[in-house]
């Protein structure tokens, strides 16, 4: 039986008819691969702009935030991993049409509301659905905030940023060997973010992990990677609480925060401490 190859990101899943991909959202079907959750929302809920976090794109107003499942990472500090690596099939989730979520929107304007925001889980491992959604928002002269991990090939990406108005991508750290220990790959990451930064607004989060990426030369080595590309993108530098399978590790000082947020001023305009 031939397997059908899925383009979105670096793993490239060969995947069987009915085999799911390490995403665990993307299934071989009818010869191709699909969406395993195409509108099937594990979370929908009006939040502030902040929270995604974005600090200098509409600050104040709010956005129609939507999760699903999967992740095509595997992070062992997940904060959000019982929709990023659902166990098995999730047993509750909310069924939309692109839409009718861009009508929701729409219909939250008075609230503060700009657009849709597509979040919390990994969303581009459900590509198909956040660019349908994204059409339909746009069509309706909203905003559409993605906020990911950047772990995606570039001719998906290159076709769905003339539809992105802002986003927010997760940096993970700047070592090969610290993305090759959570299934990525740093080079993939960063062609994302200079990809984004001539097309949309984007602002960049790193969580900050005692002894893993909080050395001082590897946050001086990322912040130089944002000053090449623009100096005014944005960093969010965060703290990290024990959480997942890294719940015996200690949180990250405080003081370690704002020593690296100085640091990191000295490449960046706009640079801001996170959780703290």
């Amino acid at each position: 039986m031939s397997k059908a190859v899925c383009p979105l990101c670096l793993h490239h899943c060969a995947l069987e008819e009915g085999e799911v991909g390490i995403c665990r959202a993307r299934i071989g079907r009818r010869g191709g691969v699909e969406p395993l959750y195409y509108g099937k929302l594990s979370a929908l809920a009006l939040d502030r702009v902040e929270k995604k976090p974005l600090r200098r794109f509409y600050p104040g107003r709010m956005v129609l935030s939507l999760g699903s499942f999967g992740c095509n990472l595997r992070c062992p500090f997940c904060q959000n991993h019982r929709i990023a690596q659902p166990d098995g099939a999730p047993a509750h989730w909310q069924e939309w049409t692109p839409q009718a979520l861009a009508r929701r929107a729409a219909e939250l304007a008075g609230r503060g509301n700009i657009g849709l925001a597509y979040t919390y889980n990994e969303p581009l491992v459900n590509y198909e659905f956040v660019r349908d959604c994204a059409r339909a928002v746009r069509e309706r002269g909203m905003a559409n905030i993605l906020v990911t991990n950047g772990t995606m090939e570039p001719e998906p990406w290159q076709a769905l940023l003339p539809l992105l108005d802002a986003v927010n991508i997760d940096l993970k750290g700047f070592s090969a060997g610290w993305y090759r220990r959570l299934g990525g790959d740093v080079e993939v990451v960063r062609r994302a973010i200079a990809q984004a930064a001539a097309r949309c607004h984007v602002e960049v989060t790193t969580l900050l992990i005692p002894g893993e990426n909080d050395g001082e030369e590897e946050i001086r080595a990322l912040c130089r990677f944002l000053a090449d590309i623009r100096p005014d993108i944005p960093l969010h530098l965060s703290r990290f609480f024990p959480h997942y399978r890294m719940r015996g590790r200690a949180a990250t000082p405080v003081e370690t925060v704002y020593r690296l947020v100085e640091v990191a001023r000295e490449y960046l305009t706009w640079v801001y401490p996170g959780n703290c």
